[in-house]
């Protein structure tokens, strides 16, 4: 597949990562963790752009969590704040039981996307998210039990050819849906011949979605919109606006949204968002 059939490009779906299940308020008094104050971060991204937001789960002390009645809780304080966003869960997790990875798929309603590991990544001095493939598979086949869309994440070209061996194992509704990451350690190193190199071995037909962590995320996400393809931006991935300035997800995705439009791309609604993806 050449990039170059994707240089007319959809409207462009900005995902917003508001908090991840690492860094803490720490980093920042802003950083969302209550159910409330994510409620409140989506209702803001929803304005500045984001179609989509992706969502961890946090404990009252702010640790990460995976229960279903967390989750749930979350959703409906987006649901009481928000137009239209769409929902998506995530499925991630360092050290956590295969079942716990299950939980965040089971709200009422389920989330209309989650996110889907394709493969094991190096985590901290002393951790590593497995992901087996008896695991993705696992996730899968609830996700398509509940209609969710899966989303799914490489994090190196490892994960790129896992890719194709869940295609090649199970079925997959159209447009398949893959998320290109790039930073350290285990993930694609961030250069730009690297993100065409991923774009170009995706499989025919899918769709793809740019994260760059930290100083990468602009420069990254730019040239994966110029190339067509759609961008996730947010606290999760990035805690600052520019060098020494700490950032919001609204202004994330504010600023992904206004070089879209000086470079001619649509920003999609949530509504043109669920259209391209088939939801």
């Amino acid at each position: 597949m050449s990039y170059e059939q994707y240089l007319a490009g959809d409207p462009l779906i900005i995902t917003a990562a508001l908090t991840g299940g690492v860094h803490g308020k720490e980093t920042s008094q802003n950083l969302p963790e209550t159910p409330e104050e994510i409620g409140e971060a989506a209702a803001a991204v929803e304005e500045a752009g984001a179609a989509v937001v992706h969502i961890h789960a946090r404990r009252p002390n702010g640790e990460r969590s995976f229960s279903t009645e967390r989750f749930q809780t979350i959703d409906d304080e987006i649901r009481a704040r928000t137009d239209n966003i769409i929902i998506q869960h995530s499925t991630g997790g360092t050290g956590a039981p295969d079942e716990l990875r299950h939980q965040p798929l089971r709200t009422d309603p389920p989330p209309e996307m989650a996110s889907l590991d394709m493969g094991p990544l190096n985590r901290y001095d002393h951790l590593t998210s497995e992901n087996t493939r008896g695991l993705v598979d696992s996730l899968h086949e609830e996700m398509v039990e509940r209609g969710v869309k899966p989303e799914m994440e490489l994090f190196n070209d490892g994960h790129l050819n896992e890719l194709y061996g869940l295609l090649e194992r199970r079925e997959m509704g159209d447009p398949v849906y893959a998320t290109l990451i790039f930073g350290g350690g285990t993930l694609t190193r961030p250069r730009p011949r690297n993100l065409l190199n991923a774009v170009d071995n995706l499989p025919d037909g899918a769709l793809f979605n740019t994260l760059g962590f930290g100083r990468h995320q602009l420069p990254l996400t730019t040239m994966g919109l110029l190339l067509g393809g759609h961008v996730r931006v947010g606290r999760e991935d990035n805690v600052y606006y520019r060098d020494g300035e700490l950032a919001t997800n609204e202004q994330l995705v504010a600023r992904t949204a206004r070089i879209a439009e000086e470079l001619g791309r649509p920003v999609a609604t949530p509504a043109e968002a669920r259209a391209v993806l088939t939801l």
